[in-house]
Parts: structure tokens; sequence; C-alpha cells
């Protein structure tokens, strides 16, 4: 793969016009993250469960707060690599290194737009529901690989669904973004039925298979199987996928700590064994001169979180420069921070078992999954069942809540459940319960 071929303005939906990155005052890829940041869909992340049930008195991050700032870390990751990348000599349009920063960060904005409500666990709700629920009824009337999606959700093919589909009375090409926005938010580039052995992770569902195909041509991403068809990741992925990690491991034990879950003694630990006594001798002085002025503690612990991103930032960019070769070629198969060295990749590790232990089995945030398991699984089956005998009256007033973005014509099984997963799966936390509790009379 080559640079000059994987940055592109051209836009989906709109190739028969030609879209240069010009010296106006945003350029296409920074309108990418204008269209995105100004959207519905973006705004609902807000009330969107990140890990902990969405704030009372201590706020803590949602997937709104989350985006935005994996966005800001991503834009510094790109901008260094971009720094870096101008020092070479086989890339010929050097003027569009420049903006890697608006790429990465629009593809970082748009990274959980596909997630449902109540976090992973709704993924897995959508999932068992066909799977293990009511709508394993459908098994015989979709393909294989469309079962496989069903049984499969996937908050990032549905992030490319979202981005990319044309919803009924909408435009072709969705939002209508630039294939190298796209491309760089496709952190898994194969279908459901290319999924690695013991993995549920894939790319796209069979209705942007095309969609997908399209992006992968133009901008010659590197097929790497074709029985299941794989391709290599987009080298961006690798920046917005960095980002993502460095956010919510380091982001989440600032809110653990906020909610008393985890003890400030324990935070301390944690933030400060990313750095060596010895390498890092002159952070630790500017600490010291800092912590006699600045005496709150969650002020502290801001402090070392901001520190931490700061230094994973400069290091993910280096791992990622390190392995460039490997990674043009498809050869690079694992996370940025699994390439990390020294103090870092003990303390990353670290925190990411004191997560699993502490945190993500904490008693609210499994409260919050045994919710989205009922919610999404009586949602689904309520308007499943409709959309399939739409003629009784129970089913006409259920399908008149169903915006008309989402209706479908037609008998394709497979296309009218994909519908009613996309406006369920986009809801937010208190409009799915609120939906729940209007369709069980529990508000009565």
């Amino acid at each position: 793969m080559n640079w000059d071929k994987l940055l592109s303005a051209k836009r989906l939906g709109l190739e028969s016009r030609e879209f240069k990155n010009t010296d106006e005052i945003r350029s296409q890829f920074q309108r990418d993250y204008d269209r995105i940041i100004f959207s519905s869909p973006f705004r609902r992340l807000q009330n969107k469960t990140q890990v902990f049930p969405l704030p009372g008195s201590v706020f803590v991050h949602n997937r709104l707060t989350h985006s935005l700032e994996v966005a800001s870390v991503g834009r510094s990751i790109a901008n260094i690599v971009a720094q870096e990348l101008r020092e070479r000599n086989d890339i010929e349009n050097k003027e569009i290194l420049n903006e890697l920063g608006s790429i990465v960060s629009a593809a970082c904005l748009a990274h959980d737009m596909g997630n449902p409500p109540f976090g992973h666990a709704g993924e897995e709700a959508i999932s068992k529901y066909f799977s293990e629920g009511s709508g394993s009824k459908l098994k015989d009337v979709v393909t294989p690989d469309e079962w496989k999606d069903l049984t499969n959700f996937e908050g990032n093919a549905n992030a490319l669904r979202l981005l990319t589909h044309q919803f009924t009375g909408r435009r072709k090409g969705g939002f209508a973004l630039t294939y190298s926005t796209l491309a760089a938010l496709i952190k898994y580039p194969y279908g459901s039925d290319g999924m690695l052995p013991g993995k549920k992770k894939f790319g796209y569902f069979q209705s942007e298979k095309e969609t997908f195909f399209k992006i992968a041509d133009e901008l010659g991403l590197k097929k790497i199987s074709d029985q299941p068809e794989r391709y290599a990741r987009h080298p961006l992925v690798f920046l917005v996928e960095a980002a993502d990690d460095i956010c919510y491991e380091i982001m989440d034990i600032e809110d653990a700590h906020k909610l008393k879950i985890l003890e400030t003694g324990k935070t301390f630990e944690l933030l400060l064994g990313f750095f060596d006594k010895k390498e890092d001798k002159k952070f630790f002085e500017n600490t010291d001169v800092i912590f006699k002025e600045v005496t709150d503690i969650n002020e502290q612990v801001a402090y070392l979180r901001a520190s931490v991103i700061g230094k994973l930032i400069q290091e993910t960019a280096q791992v990622f420069i390190k392995n460039h070769d490997k990674i043009l070629n498809g050869e690079y198969n694992k996370s940025l921070v699994k390439g990390l060295s020294g103090k870092s990749e003990g303390a990353f590790e670290t925190c990411q078992k004191i997560a699993v232990r502490k945190i993500y089995n904490y008693r609210s945030v499994v409260k919050i999954e045994l919710t989205g398991f009922n919610v999404l699984g009586t949602l689904l089956d309520e308007f499943i069942t409709a959309i399939f005998a739409p003629d009784s009256d129970y089913s006409k007033k259920i399908l008149s809540i169903l915006p008309s973005q989402f209706n479908v014509e037609g008998y394709n099984f497979y296309k009218k459940t994909m519908s009613v997963v996309d406006f369920i799966s986009g809801m937010t936390d208190l409009y799915a319960v609120d939906l729940y509790k209007d369709i069980k009379g529990i508000n009565l």
C-alpha cells in the first residue's frame, strides 16, 4: 500500500464529482469532522453508556465525551506521524500529510456511533436475541452470512452502516464522507464470514459488503485472503485504535477514582507506574513542584492522567513509525499499545487487569448490563414481530412509532430485520428505557 493512493478526498456517493484538498478555509477532511459533529447520531452519544451508568451527582464519561477525547488524542498521534512521514522520499503528495490529523480525528469521532444503548452489553443483547431468543426463528429465512451478522451484532460494522447506508428518504452515500475517513474507521477489514477463529469482531455487515469493496479498491488496500475475503487495515486505523485504547483505559481509571471504586493511593500508583524514576526524573521534579500548589486530590489525579496520556501519545506514534513498512505491507497485526515497551508496557497491562477485576465487574456496571438485556430484547421482539405480521391492530400501532427512514418495502427478511436493528441500536439509553416502559405500561 502507498500513501499517495491511501489518502483520497473522493466522497462516497458523490463519485461523479471531483474533490480536491484545496486551500479553502476547511479542507475536505475537516468537513468530514464537522459533518459528524453536527449530526444527530453523534449528539445522541451523550446519552449512551460508556462503562458506568449515566451520571448522577458525579459526572463520568459517556460515549460522546469519550469520542471527543479520542478525537483529540488521535489528532495528536497523527500529527506526530505526519511530521515523521514528511521526511520520507517515497511520498509524492506531501501536502496531504498535513491532513492526517483531520482524517484520524474525524474517524475517532465516529468510531462509537454504531454502538447500541447500554455499552457493550447492548451488542451482546442484540446478538443473543437472535441466537438464543425469539429472533432464532429467522435463521431459516436469511442467508448463512446474514445470520452471522445478526447473531454477532458488531458496533464497528454498524458504524460503517450508519455512515454509508442510504436510509429511506436520505441521500446516496449516507454521510457522503471521504473514502479515507471511512477506511480509517474500519478496524476489522472483513465481514462476518471472515471472522477470525474465537473472535466475534468484523468490520462490515453483508449489506455494506459492496461499499467496503469500493473503498478498498479506491484506496488500494492490500488483499490478504480470498476465502474468506480479508484485507489489510488502512494504516490510519492503527492510530484511531491507539487513541481509543489510551482514552478508555486511562479515563476509566480516573472515573473509577471519582466514583470511589479505586482508592486514591491505588490510583496514584497506577498512573505513576508509567514513569521511571531515572528516565523521567524531570517529570517527578515538576510533579513535586506542582503538587505543592495543587492540593486538590481530583486535580492531582487529572494532572497525572494528562501526563500519562501525553507520554502514550508520543510512544504509540513511535511504535507506528518503527513498524511503518510492516503496516503498509499488511504484516503488522496487533494494536500499537501492544508494541509499547519499558515502564509503559507493564503499567498499561496492570491498568487493564485492574479494570477487568475492579471496574468492569463493579455492581452498577453489571446492573446496567442486565437492564440492557431485558430492554433491548423486549424492544426487538415487539418491532420484529410487528414488521412480519403488520396487519394486526397492535402491529400497526407498534410500527407507527418506527420513523419513516427505517421503512423497508418488499419481503426481504434480512433488510426488514436490519431496519429494526438500525432503529433500536440508534436509541439512547434513556429513550430505550422510556419506550420499554411505555410499551409495557410501566409508565402508567
